[in-house]
């Protein structure tokens, strides 16, 4: 891979914004985090900035993120070889103790719209070709700059992510929504329920089997919410909240299932899987090997995460993820 060059960081945000015409503060509508936002105006073009900090941003804190991966993966230079078919919209970035910053270029008007209309299927089509270009620019890559670190990402919805934020008074809501989801899914699905348990709790046998399987590059929260499409057909993927080491296997599935009710009509979970593959294949990687172990336990992985957004949707999509979850234990057995 190309050696890295890397990206200067303001010292503080009033040094980021030293040109700013105006800053007015905004509420974005898709995060959860309880990170704060301000719309920012600079030499007549608008953008947005994005603070980040554990006290603020209950996924920081889940995450374990002390070292704002979303500053870091600007100023390591990262950034610059994302492929060109991907805008990350970044402008630059700020950092201040434990205190981040970033500034995007302000894409909201060609986002994926809030909602749960399905997208186009050349959209659709898009967004898995150039998250597979991603992944295969990155192929192989081990995280030497501290971006997130891959087993990290398996605690986001934990029984230790939610007492830590049951300690401080749940002040965002996705953890208390996250914490009924996990006990409805032990009500609707006891078997299941007691196949993923142990994994919140300890999930270095779904780590230690993916990590067999080859690393790249991921964003990491591929919902519509961050995705959107330029004339010119280029993704837009915003938000590199939770950058760093995994698999693209993790990517995909983390597509599956959050963008359940956005996937055109007719297009199945399994139509999504082969189109991202032959994404892959065309780019000159060999999946051959080792694809259907790290898809069985990608699968599995997800779940780990996101068990409990399954256990609250439609009981014919929680059945499609119950059979996902038996599949990828017999890979862990």
């Amino acid at each position: 891979m190309t050696e890295l060059t890397p990206r200067p960081v303001a010292r503080s945000v009033d040094e980021l914004l030293d040109r700013a015409t105006s800053r007015v503060p905004m509420v974005a509508a898709d995060s959860k985090s309880g990170a704060t936002f301000e719309r920012v105006e600079i030499d007549g073009e608008r953008y947005v900035l994005k603070h980040v900090s554990l006290d603020d941003d209950w996924i920081a804190r889940a995450m374990g993120d002390v070292g704002t991966s979303t500053v870091r993966v600007w100023s390591s230079g990262l950034l610059d070889l994302v492929p060109d078919c991907i805008d990350h919209t970044y402008a630059g970035a700020a950092l201040e103790g434990s205190r981040g910053a970033v500034l995007m270029r302000d894409v909201g008007s060609l986002l994926v719209p809030e909602g749960e209309t399905p997208v186009s299927e050349d959209d659709h089509v898009a967004f898995l070709d150039h998250l597979a270009a991603l992944h295969a620019a990155f192929w192989g890559w081990n995280d030497d700059v501290g971006l997130t670190p891959f087993s990290n990402r398996f605690f986001l919805f934990s029984p230790w992510m939610i007492a830590c934020e049951q300690a401080r008074g749940f002040p965002q809501p996705v953890p208390v929504i996250a914490r009924d989801g996990w006990e409805r899914l032990s009500n609707l699905s006891p078997g299941v329920a007691a196949i993923l348990e142990p994994l919140c709790l300890d999930p270095s046998p779904v780590v230690a089997g993916l990590e067999a399987t080859p690393p790249t590059l991921v964003h990491g929260d591929s919902k519509m919410g961050n995705l959107g499409r330029h004339p010119d057909g280029r993704t837009i993927l915003i938000d590199w909240a939770l950058p760093g080491q995994s698999v693209g296997g993790m990517e995909l599935a983390h597509y599956l299932a959050l963008n359940r009710a956005r996937i055109p009509e007719g297009f199945t979970p399994e139509m999504t899987i082969a189109e991202y593959r032959a994404a892959l294949e065309r780019r000159g990687i060999d999946t051959g090997a080792w694809w259907e172990r790290q898809l069985g336990l990608s699968l599995l992985g997800i779940m780990v995460l996101l068990g409990w957004e399954k256990a609250l949707g439609p009981p014919e999509d929680l059945a499609w993820w119950e059979q996902r979850v038996l599949e990828g234990a017999d890979l862990l057995a």
